[in-house]
Formats: structure tokens, C-alpha cells, sequence
């Protein structure tokens, strides 16, 4: 593949982000409207809170907007490896805001919790503020499976982690919906569901921040790639004829691809021809194992 055809490749992925983040972006912007005012009318303080978990949605819409499109550009002089790290910065500020509304949600819940075992109880909302918890959950679940669904197949992790913070939405509904239904059906200090349903829910949150945050740093630090695909690369230079040994081989992501440096070691007495031919050779398989735009840098040296 030329560099060319790897340009458009690139081009094509960073028209895919855009389009399923904006979507993101106008059907957030409805669903904060909507649920706010739904709250207001509705005489739900959760609703409410819920619309303005919406919000936080356009937070990281808007940073994912900004930072793939930054990160669909080739190399220039400034960026010899190409921008892909602006994409794993984006998706370590997504879990840093999942974090945050996390956090938030599960502080509200137990003051509210708190709150009412010492007798406040609030006015029981009516079924304005349930509907509007049921759509928020079923468009934010829809909304949820389609980015992860582009976000798998253009290998995005930031439209995966963005993915995930549409659910955390939904999530953050659920808790709604049970603590709105629990205070219209039960009454009474059963209006308790509501902030205790959010105290799980933030749990969740702060889980699902923890697991698409964590990757992101161990890659902004330079971590190696798992030992199970340094074992497929160690396979594959191997296994390529000529190659008697290799050693100092280093391994780290660089946004959606992969950086490879390697020593391999071939007979002494083969022509400077052939040992050229040898690396083309480990770069070819290399490439069509982990994608065409894999980052590889290969030494020979005779053993």
C-alpha cells in the first residue's frame, strides 16, 4: 500500500469520527433541552441533574471533534510519527470527564441520601419526568451501540470511549427512571430510590472511566505492548529466512497504530542486498498482521 492510498485511508477514518460524533453532539443537545425542562415542568430535581449529566456530553463531544481531526494528519516535520497521540490525549480527557461526572453523581447521591433519612423529603415528581427518563435511556442506549460500533470498526478509542460516556448517560437515566417511579408509585421516604439508584449507577461510571482511562495513559507513558503481540512480532521475524536472532526489541501505540524497533540479526557473510531484502521482508508480514500504517524501524547486523 503507497502512501497515497494510506493518506485517503486516514482521511476516510477521520470523515467516520466526525460524522458519529457530530451525530453525537445534536442528539445530546436535544436530549440536555428536553430533559431540563421535563425536570422543570415535572418537578424532578433528578431529571434535572440527569439533563445536566447531558450536558458533560458535549464536553467530550466537542474534544473529540477537535483532537481526531488533529490526529487523521500525517507526519510533518514537527510530528516525524505522525499525530496519533492527539487521539489517545482525547481519549484520557473522555475518562478524565467520565471520572469527573462520576464523582459528582455519586456526591449528590449521598447527600440526598443523607438528606432524607434525616426527614427532608422532596415533592414526589409526576409522570412528565418518567417518560422523559424512559426516552433519554432507550436513544442514549441506540446512540451507545452505534459510535462503539464505528469506534470498533476504524479502531478509534476515543469514539469507543465516547461510546461509553453515551452509556454512562443512559446509566445515569436508569438511576432517574427508578427513583421517579419509586416516588410516583410509593411516596412517601421511598423517594429514597432515587439518589440511592444514582449512587450505584456512579459506580458504574466510575468503573467504565477507569477501564477506557488506564490504557490511555499506559500509552501517553511509552508502555510496551502486551507480551502476547510482542510474541507474534518475535514469531514473525523468526520465522522471515535469513534472520539468525534479534534483540532490543521495543514496542509502544502511537494513537490507533503501532511502533516497532528492532535489532535482527543475520549471517555474516550476506550481501548488503540481501540483508535489505530480509528487513522488507519482516516489515511486509509485520504490516499485514498489524495494520499498513505500523511504524517499524529495523537494524540488521551480522551475528
Amino acid at each position: 500500500m503507497n502512501r497515497q492510498e494510506l493518506d485517503s485511508d486516514a482521511v476516510l477514518r477521520t470523515q467516520r469520527v466526525v460524522r458519529v460524533t457530530w451525530t453525537g453532539f445534536f442528539i445530546n443537545a436535544l436530549l440536555s433541552i428536553a430533559k431540563i425542562l421535563a425536570g422543570f415542568f415535572g418537578n424532578s430535581a433528578a431529571m434535572i441533574a440527569d439533563g445536566i449529566h447531558s450536558v458533560s456530553d458535549f464536553v467530550t463531544d466537542i474534544i473529540v471533534l477537535v483532537f481526531v481531526k488533529i490526529s487523521g494528519k500525517g507526519s510533518d516535520e514537527s510530528h516525524r510519527y505522525g499525530h496519533g497521540k492527539f487521539e489517545t490525549f482525547a481519549t484520557f480527557l473522555v475518562s478524565f470527564a467520565l471520572l469527573a461526572v462520576g464523582f459528582m453523581i455519586l456526591f449528590k447521591g449521598i447527600t440526598s441520601v443523607i438528606s432524607i433519612l434525616r426527614g427532608d423529603l422532596p415533592q414526589a415528581p409526576t409522570m412528565l419526568a418518567l417518560i422523559a427518563a424512559m426516552v433519554s435511556i432507550i436513544v442514549k442506549e441506540l446512540l451507545f451501540r452505534y459510535t462503539r460500533h464505528v469506534g470498533n470498526s476504524i479502531n478509534s478509542q476515543a469514539v469507543i470511549a465516547n461510546a461509553w460516556h453515551h452509556r454512562s448517560d443512559a446509566f445515569s437515566s436508569i438511576g432517574t427512571l427508578i427513583g421517579i417511579g419509586g416516588a410516583i408509585l410509593l411516596g412517601g421516604k421511598f423517594v429514597i430510590l432515587d439518589p440511592f439508584a444514582s449512587i450505584v449507577v456512579s459506580i458504574f461510571i466510575l468503573k467504565v472511566a477507569i477501564q477506557i482511562g488506564m490504557p490511555s495513559i499506559n500509552e501517553l507513558l511509552e508502555r510496551s505492548l502486551p507480551k502476547e503481540t510482542e510474541d507474534r512480532i518475535v514469531d514473525i521475524i523468526l520465522h522471515t529466512d535469513g534472520v539468525k536472532s534479534y534483540h532490543k526489541l521495543k514496542t509502544r501505540k502511537i494513537g490507533n497504530l503501532i511502533a516497532i524497533d528492532v535489532h535482527v540479526q543475520l549471517p555474516q557473510e550476506i550481501s548488503f542486498i540481501a540483508s535489505h531484502e530480509v528487513a522488507t521482508s519482516i516489515e511486509r508480514s509485520l504490516r499485514g498482521q498489524f495494520g499498513a500504517q505500523t511504524q517499524i524501524n529495523i537494524h540488521t547486523e551480522p551475528v
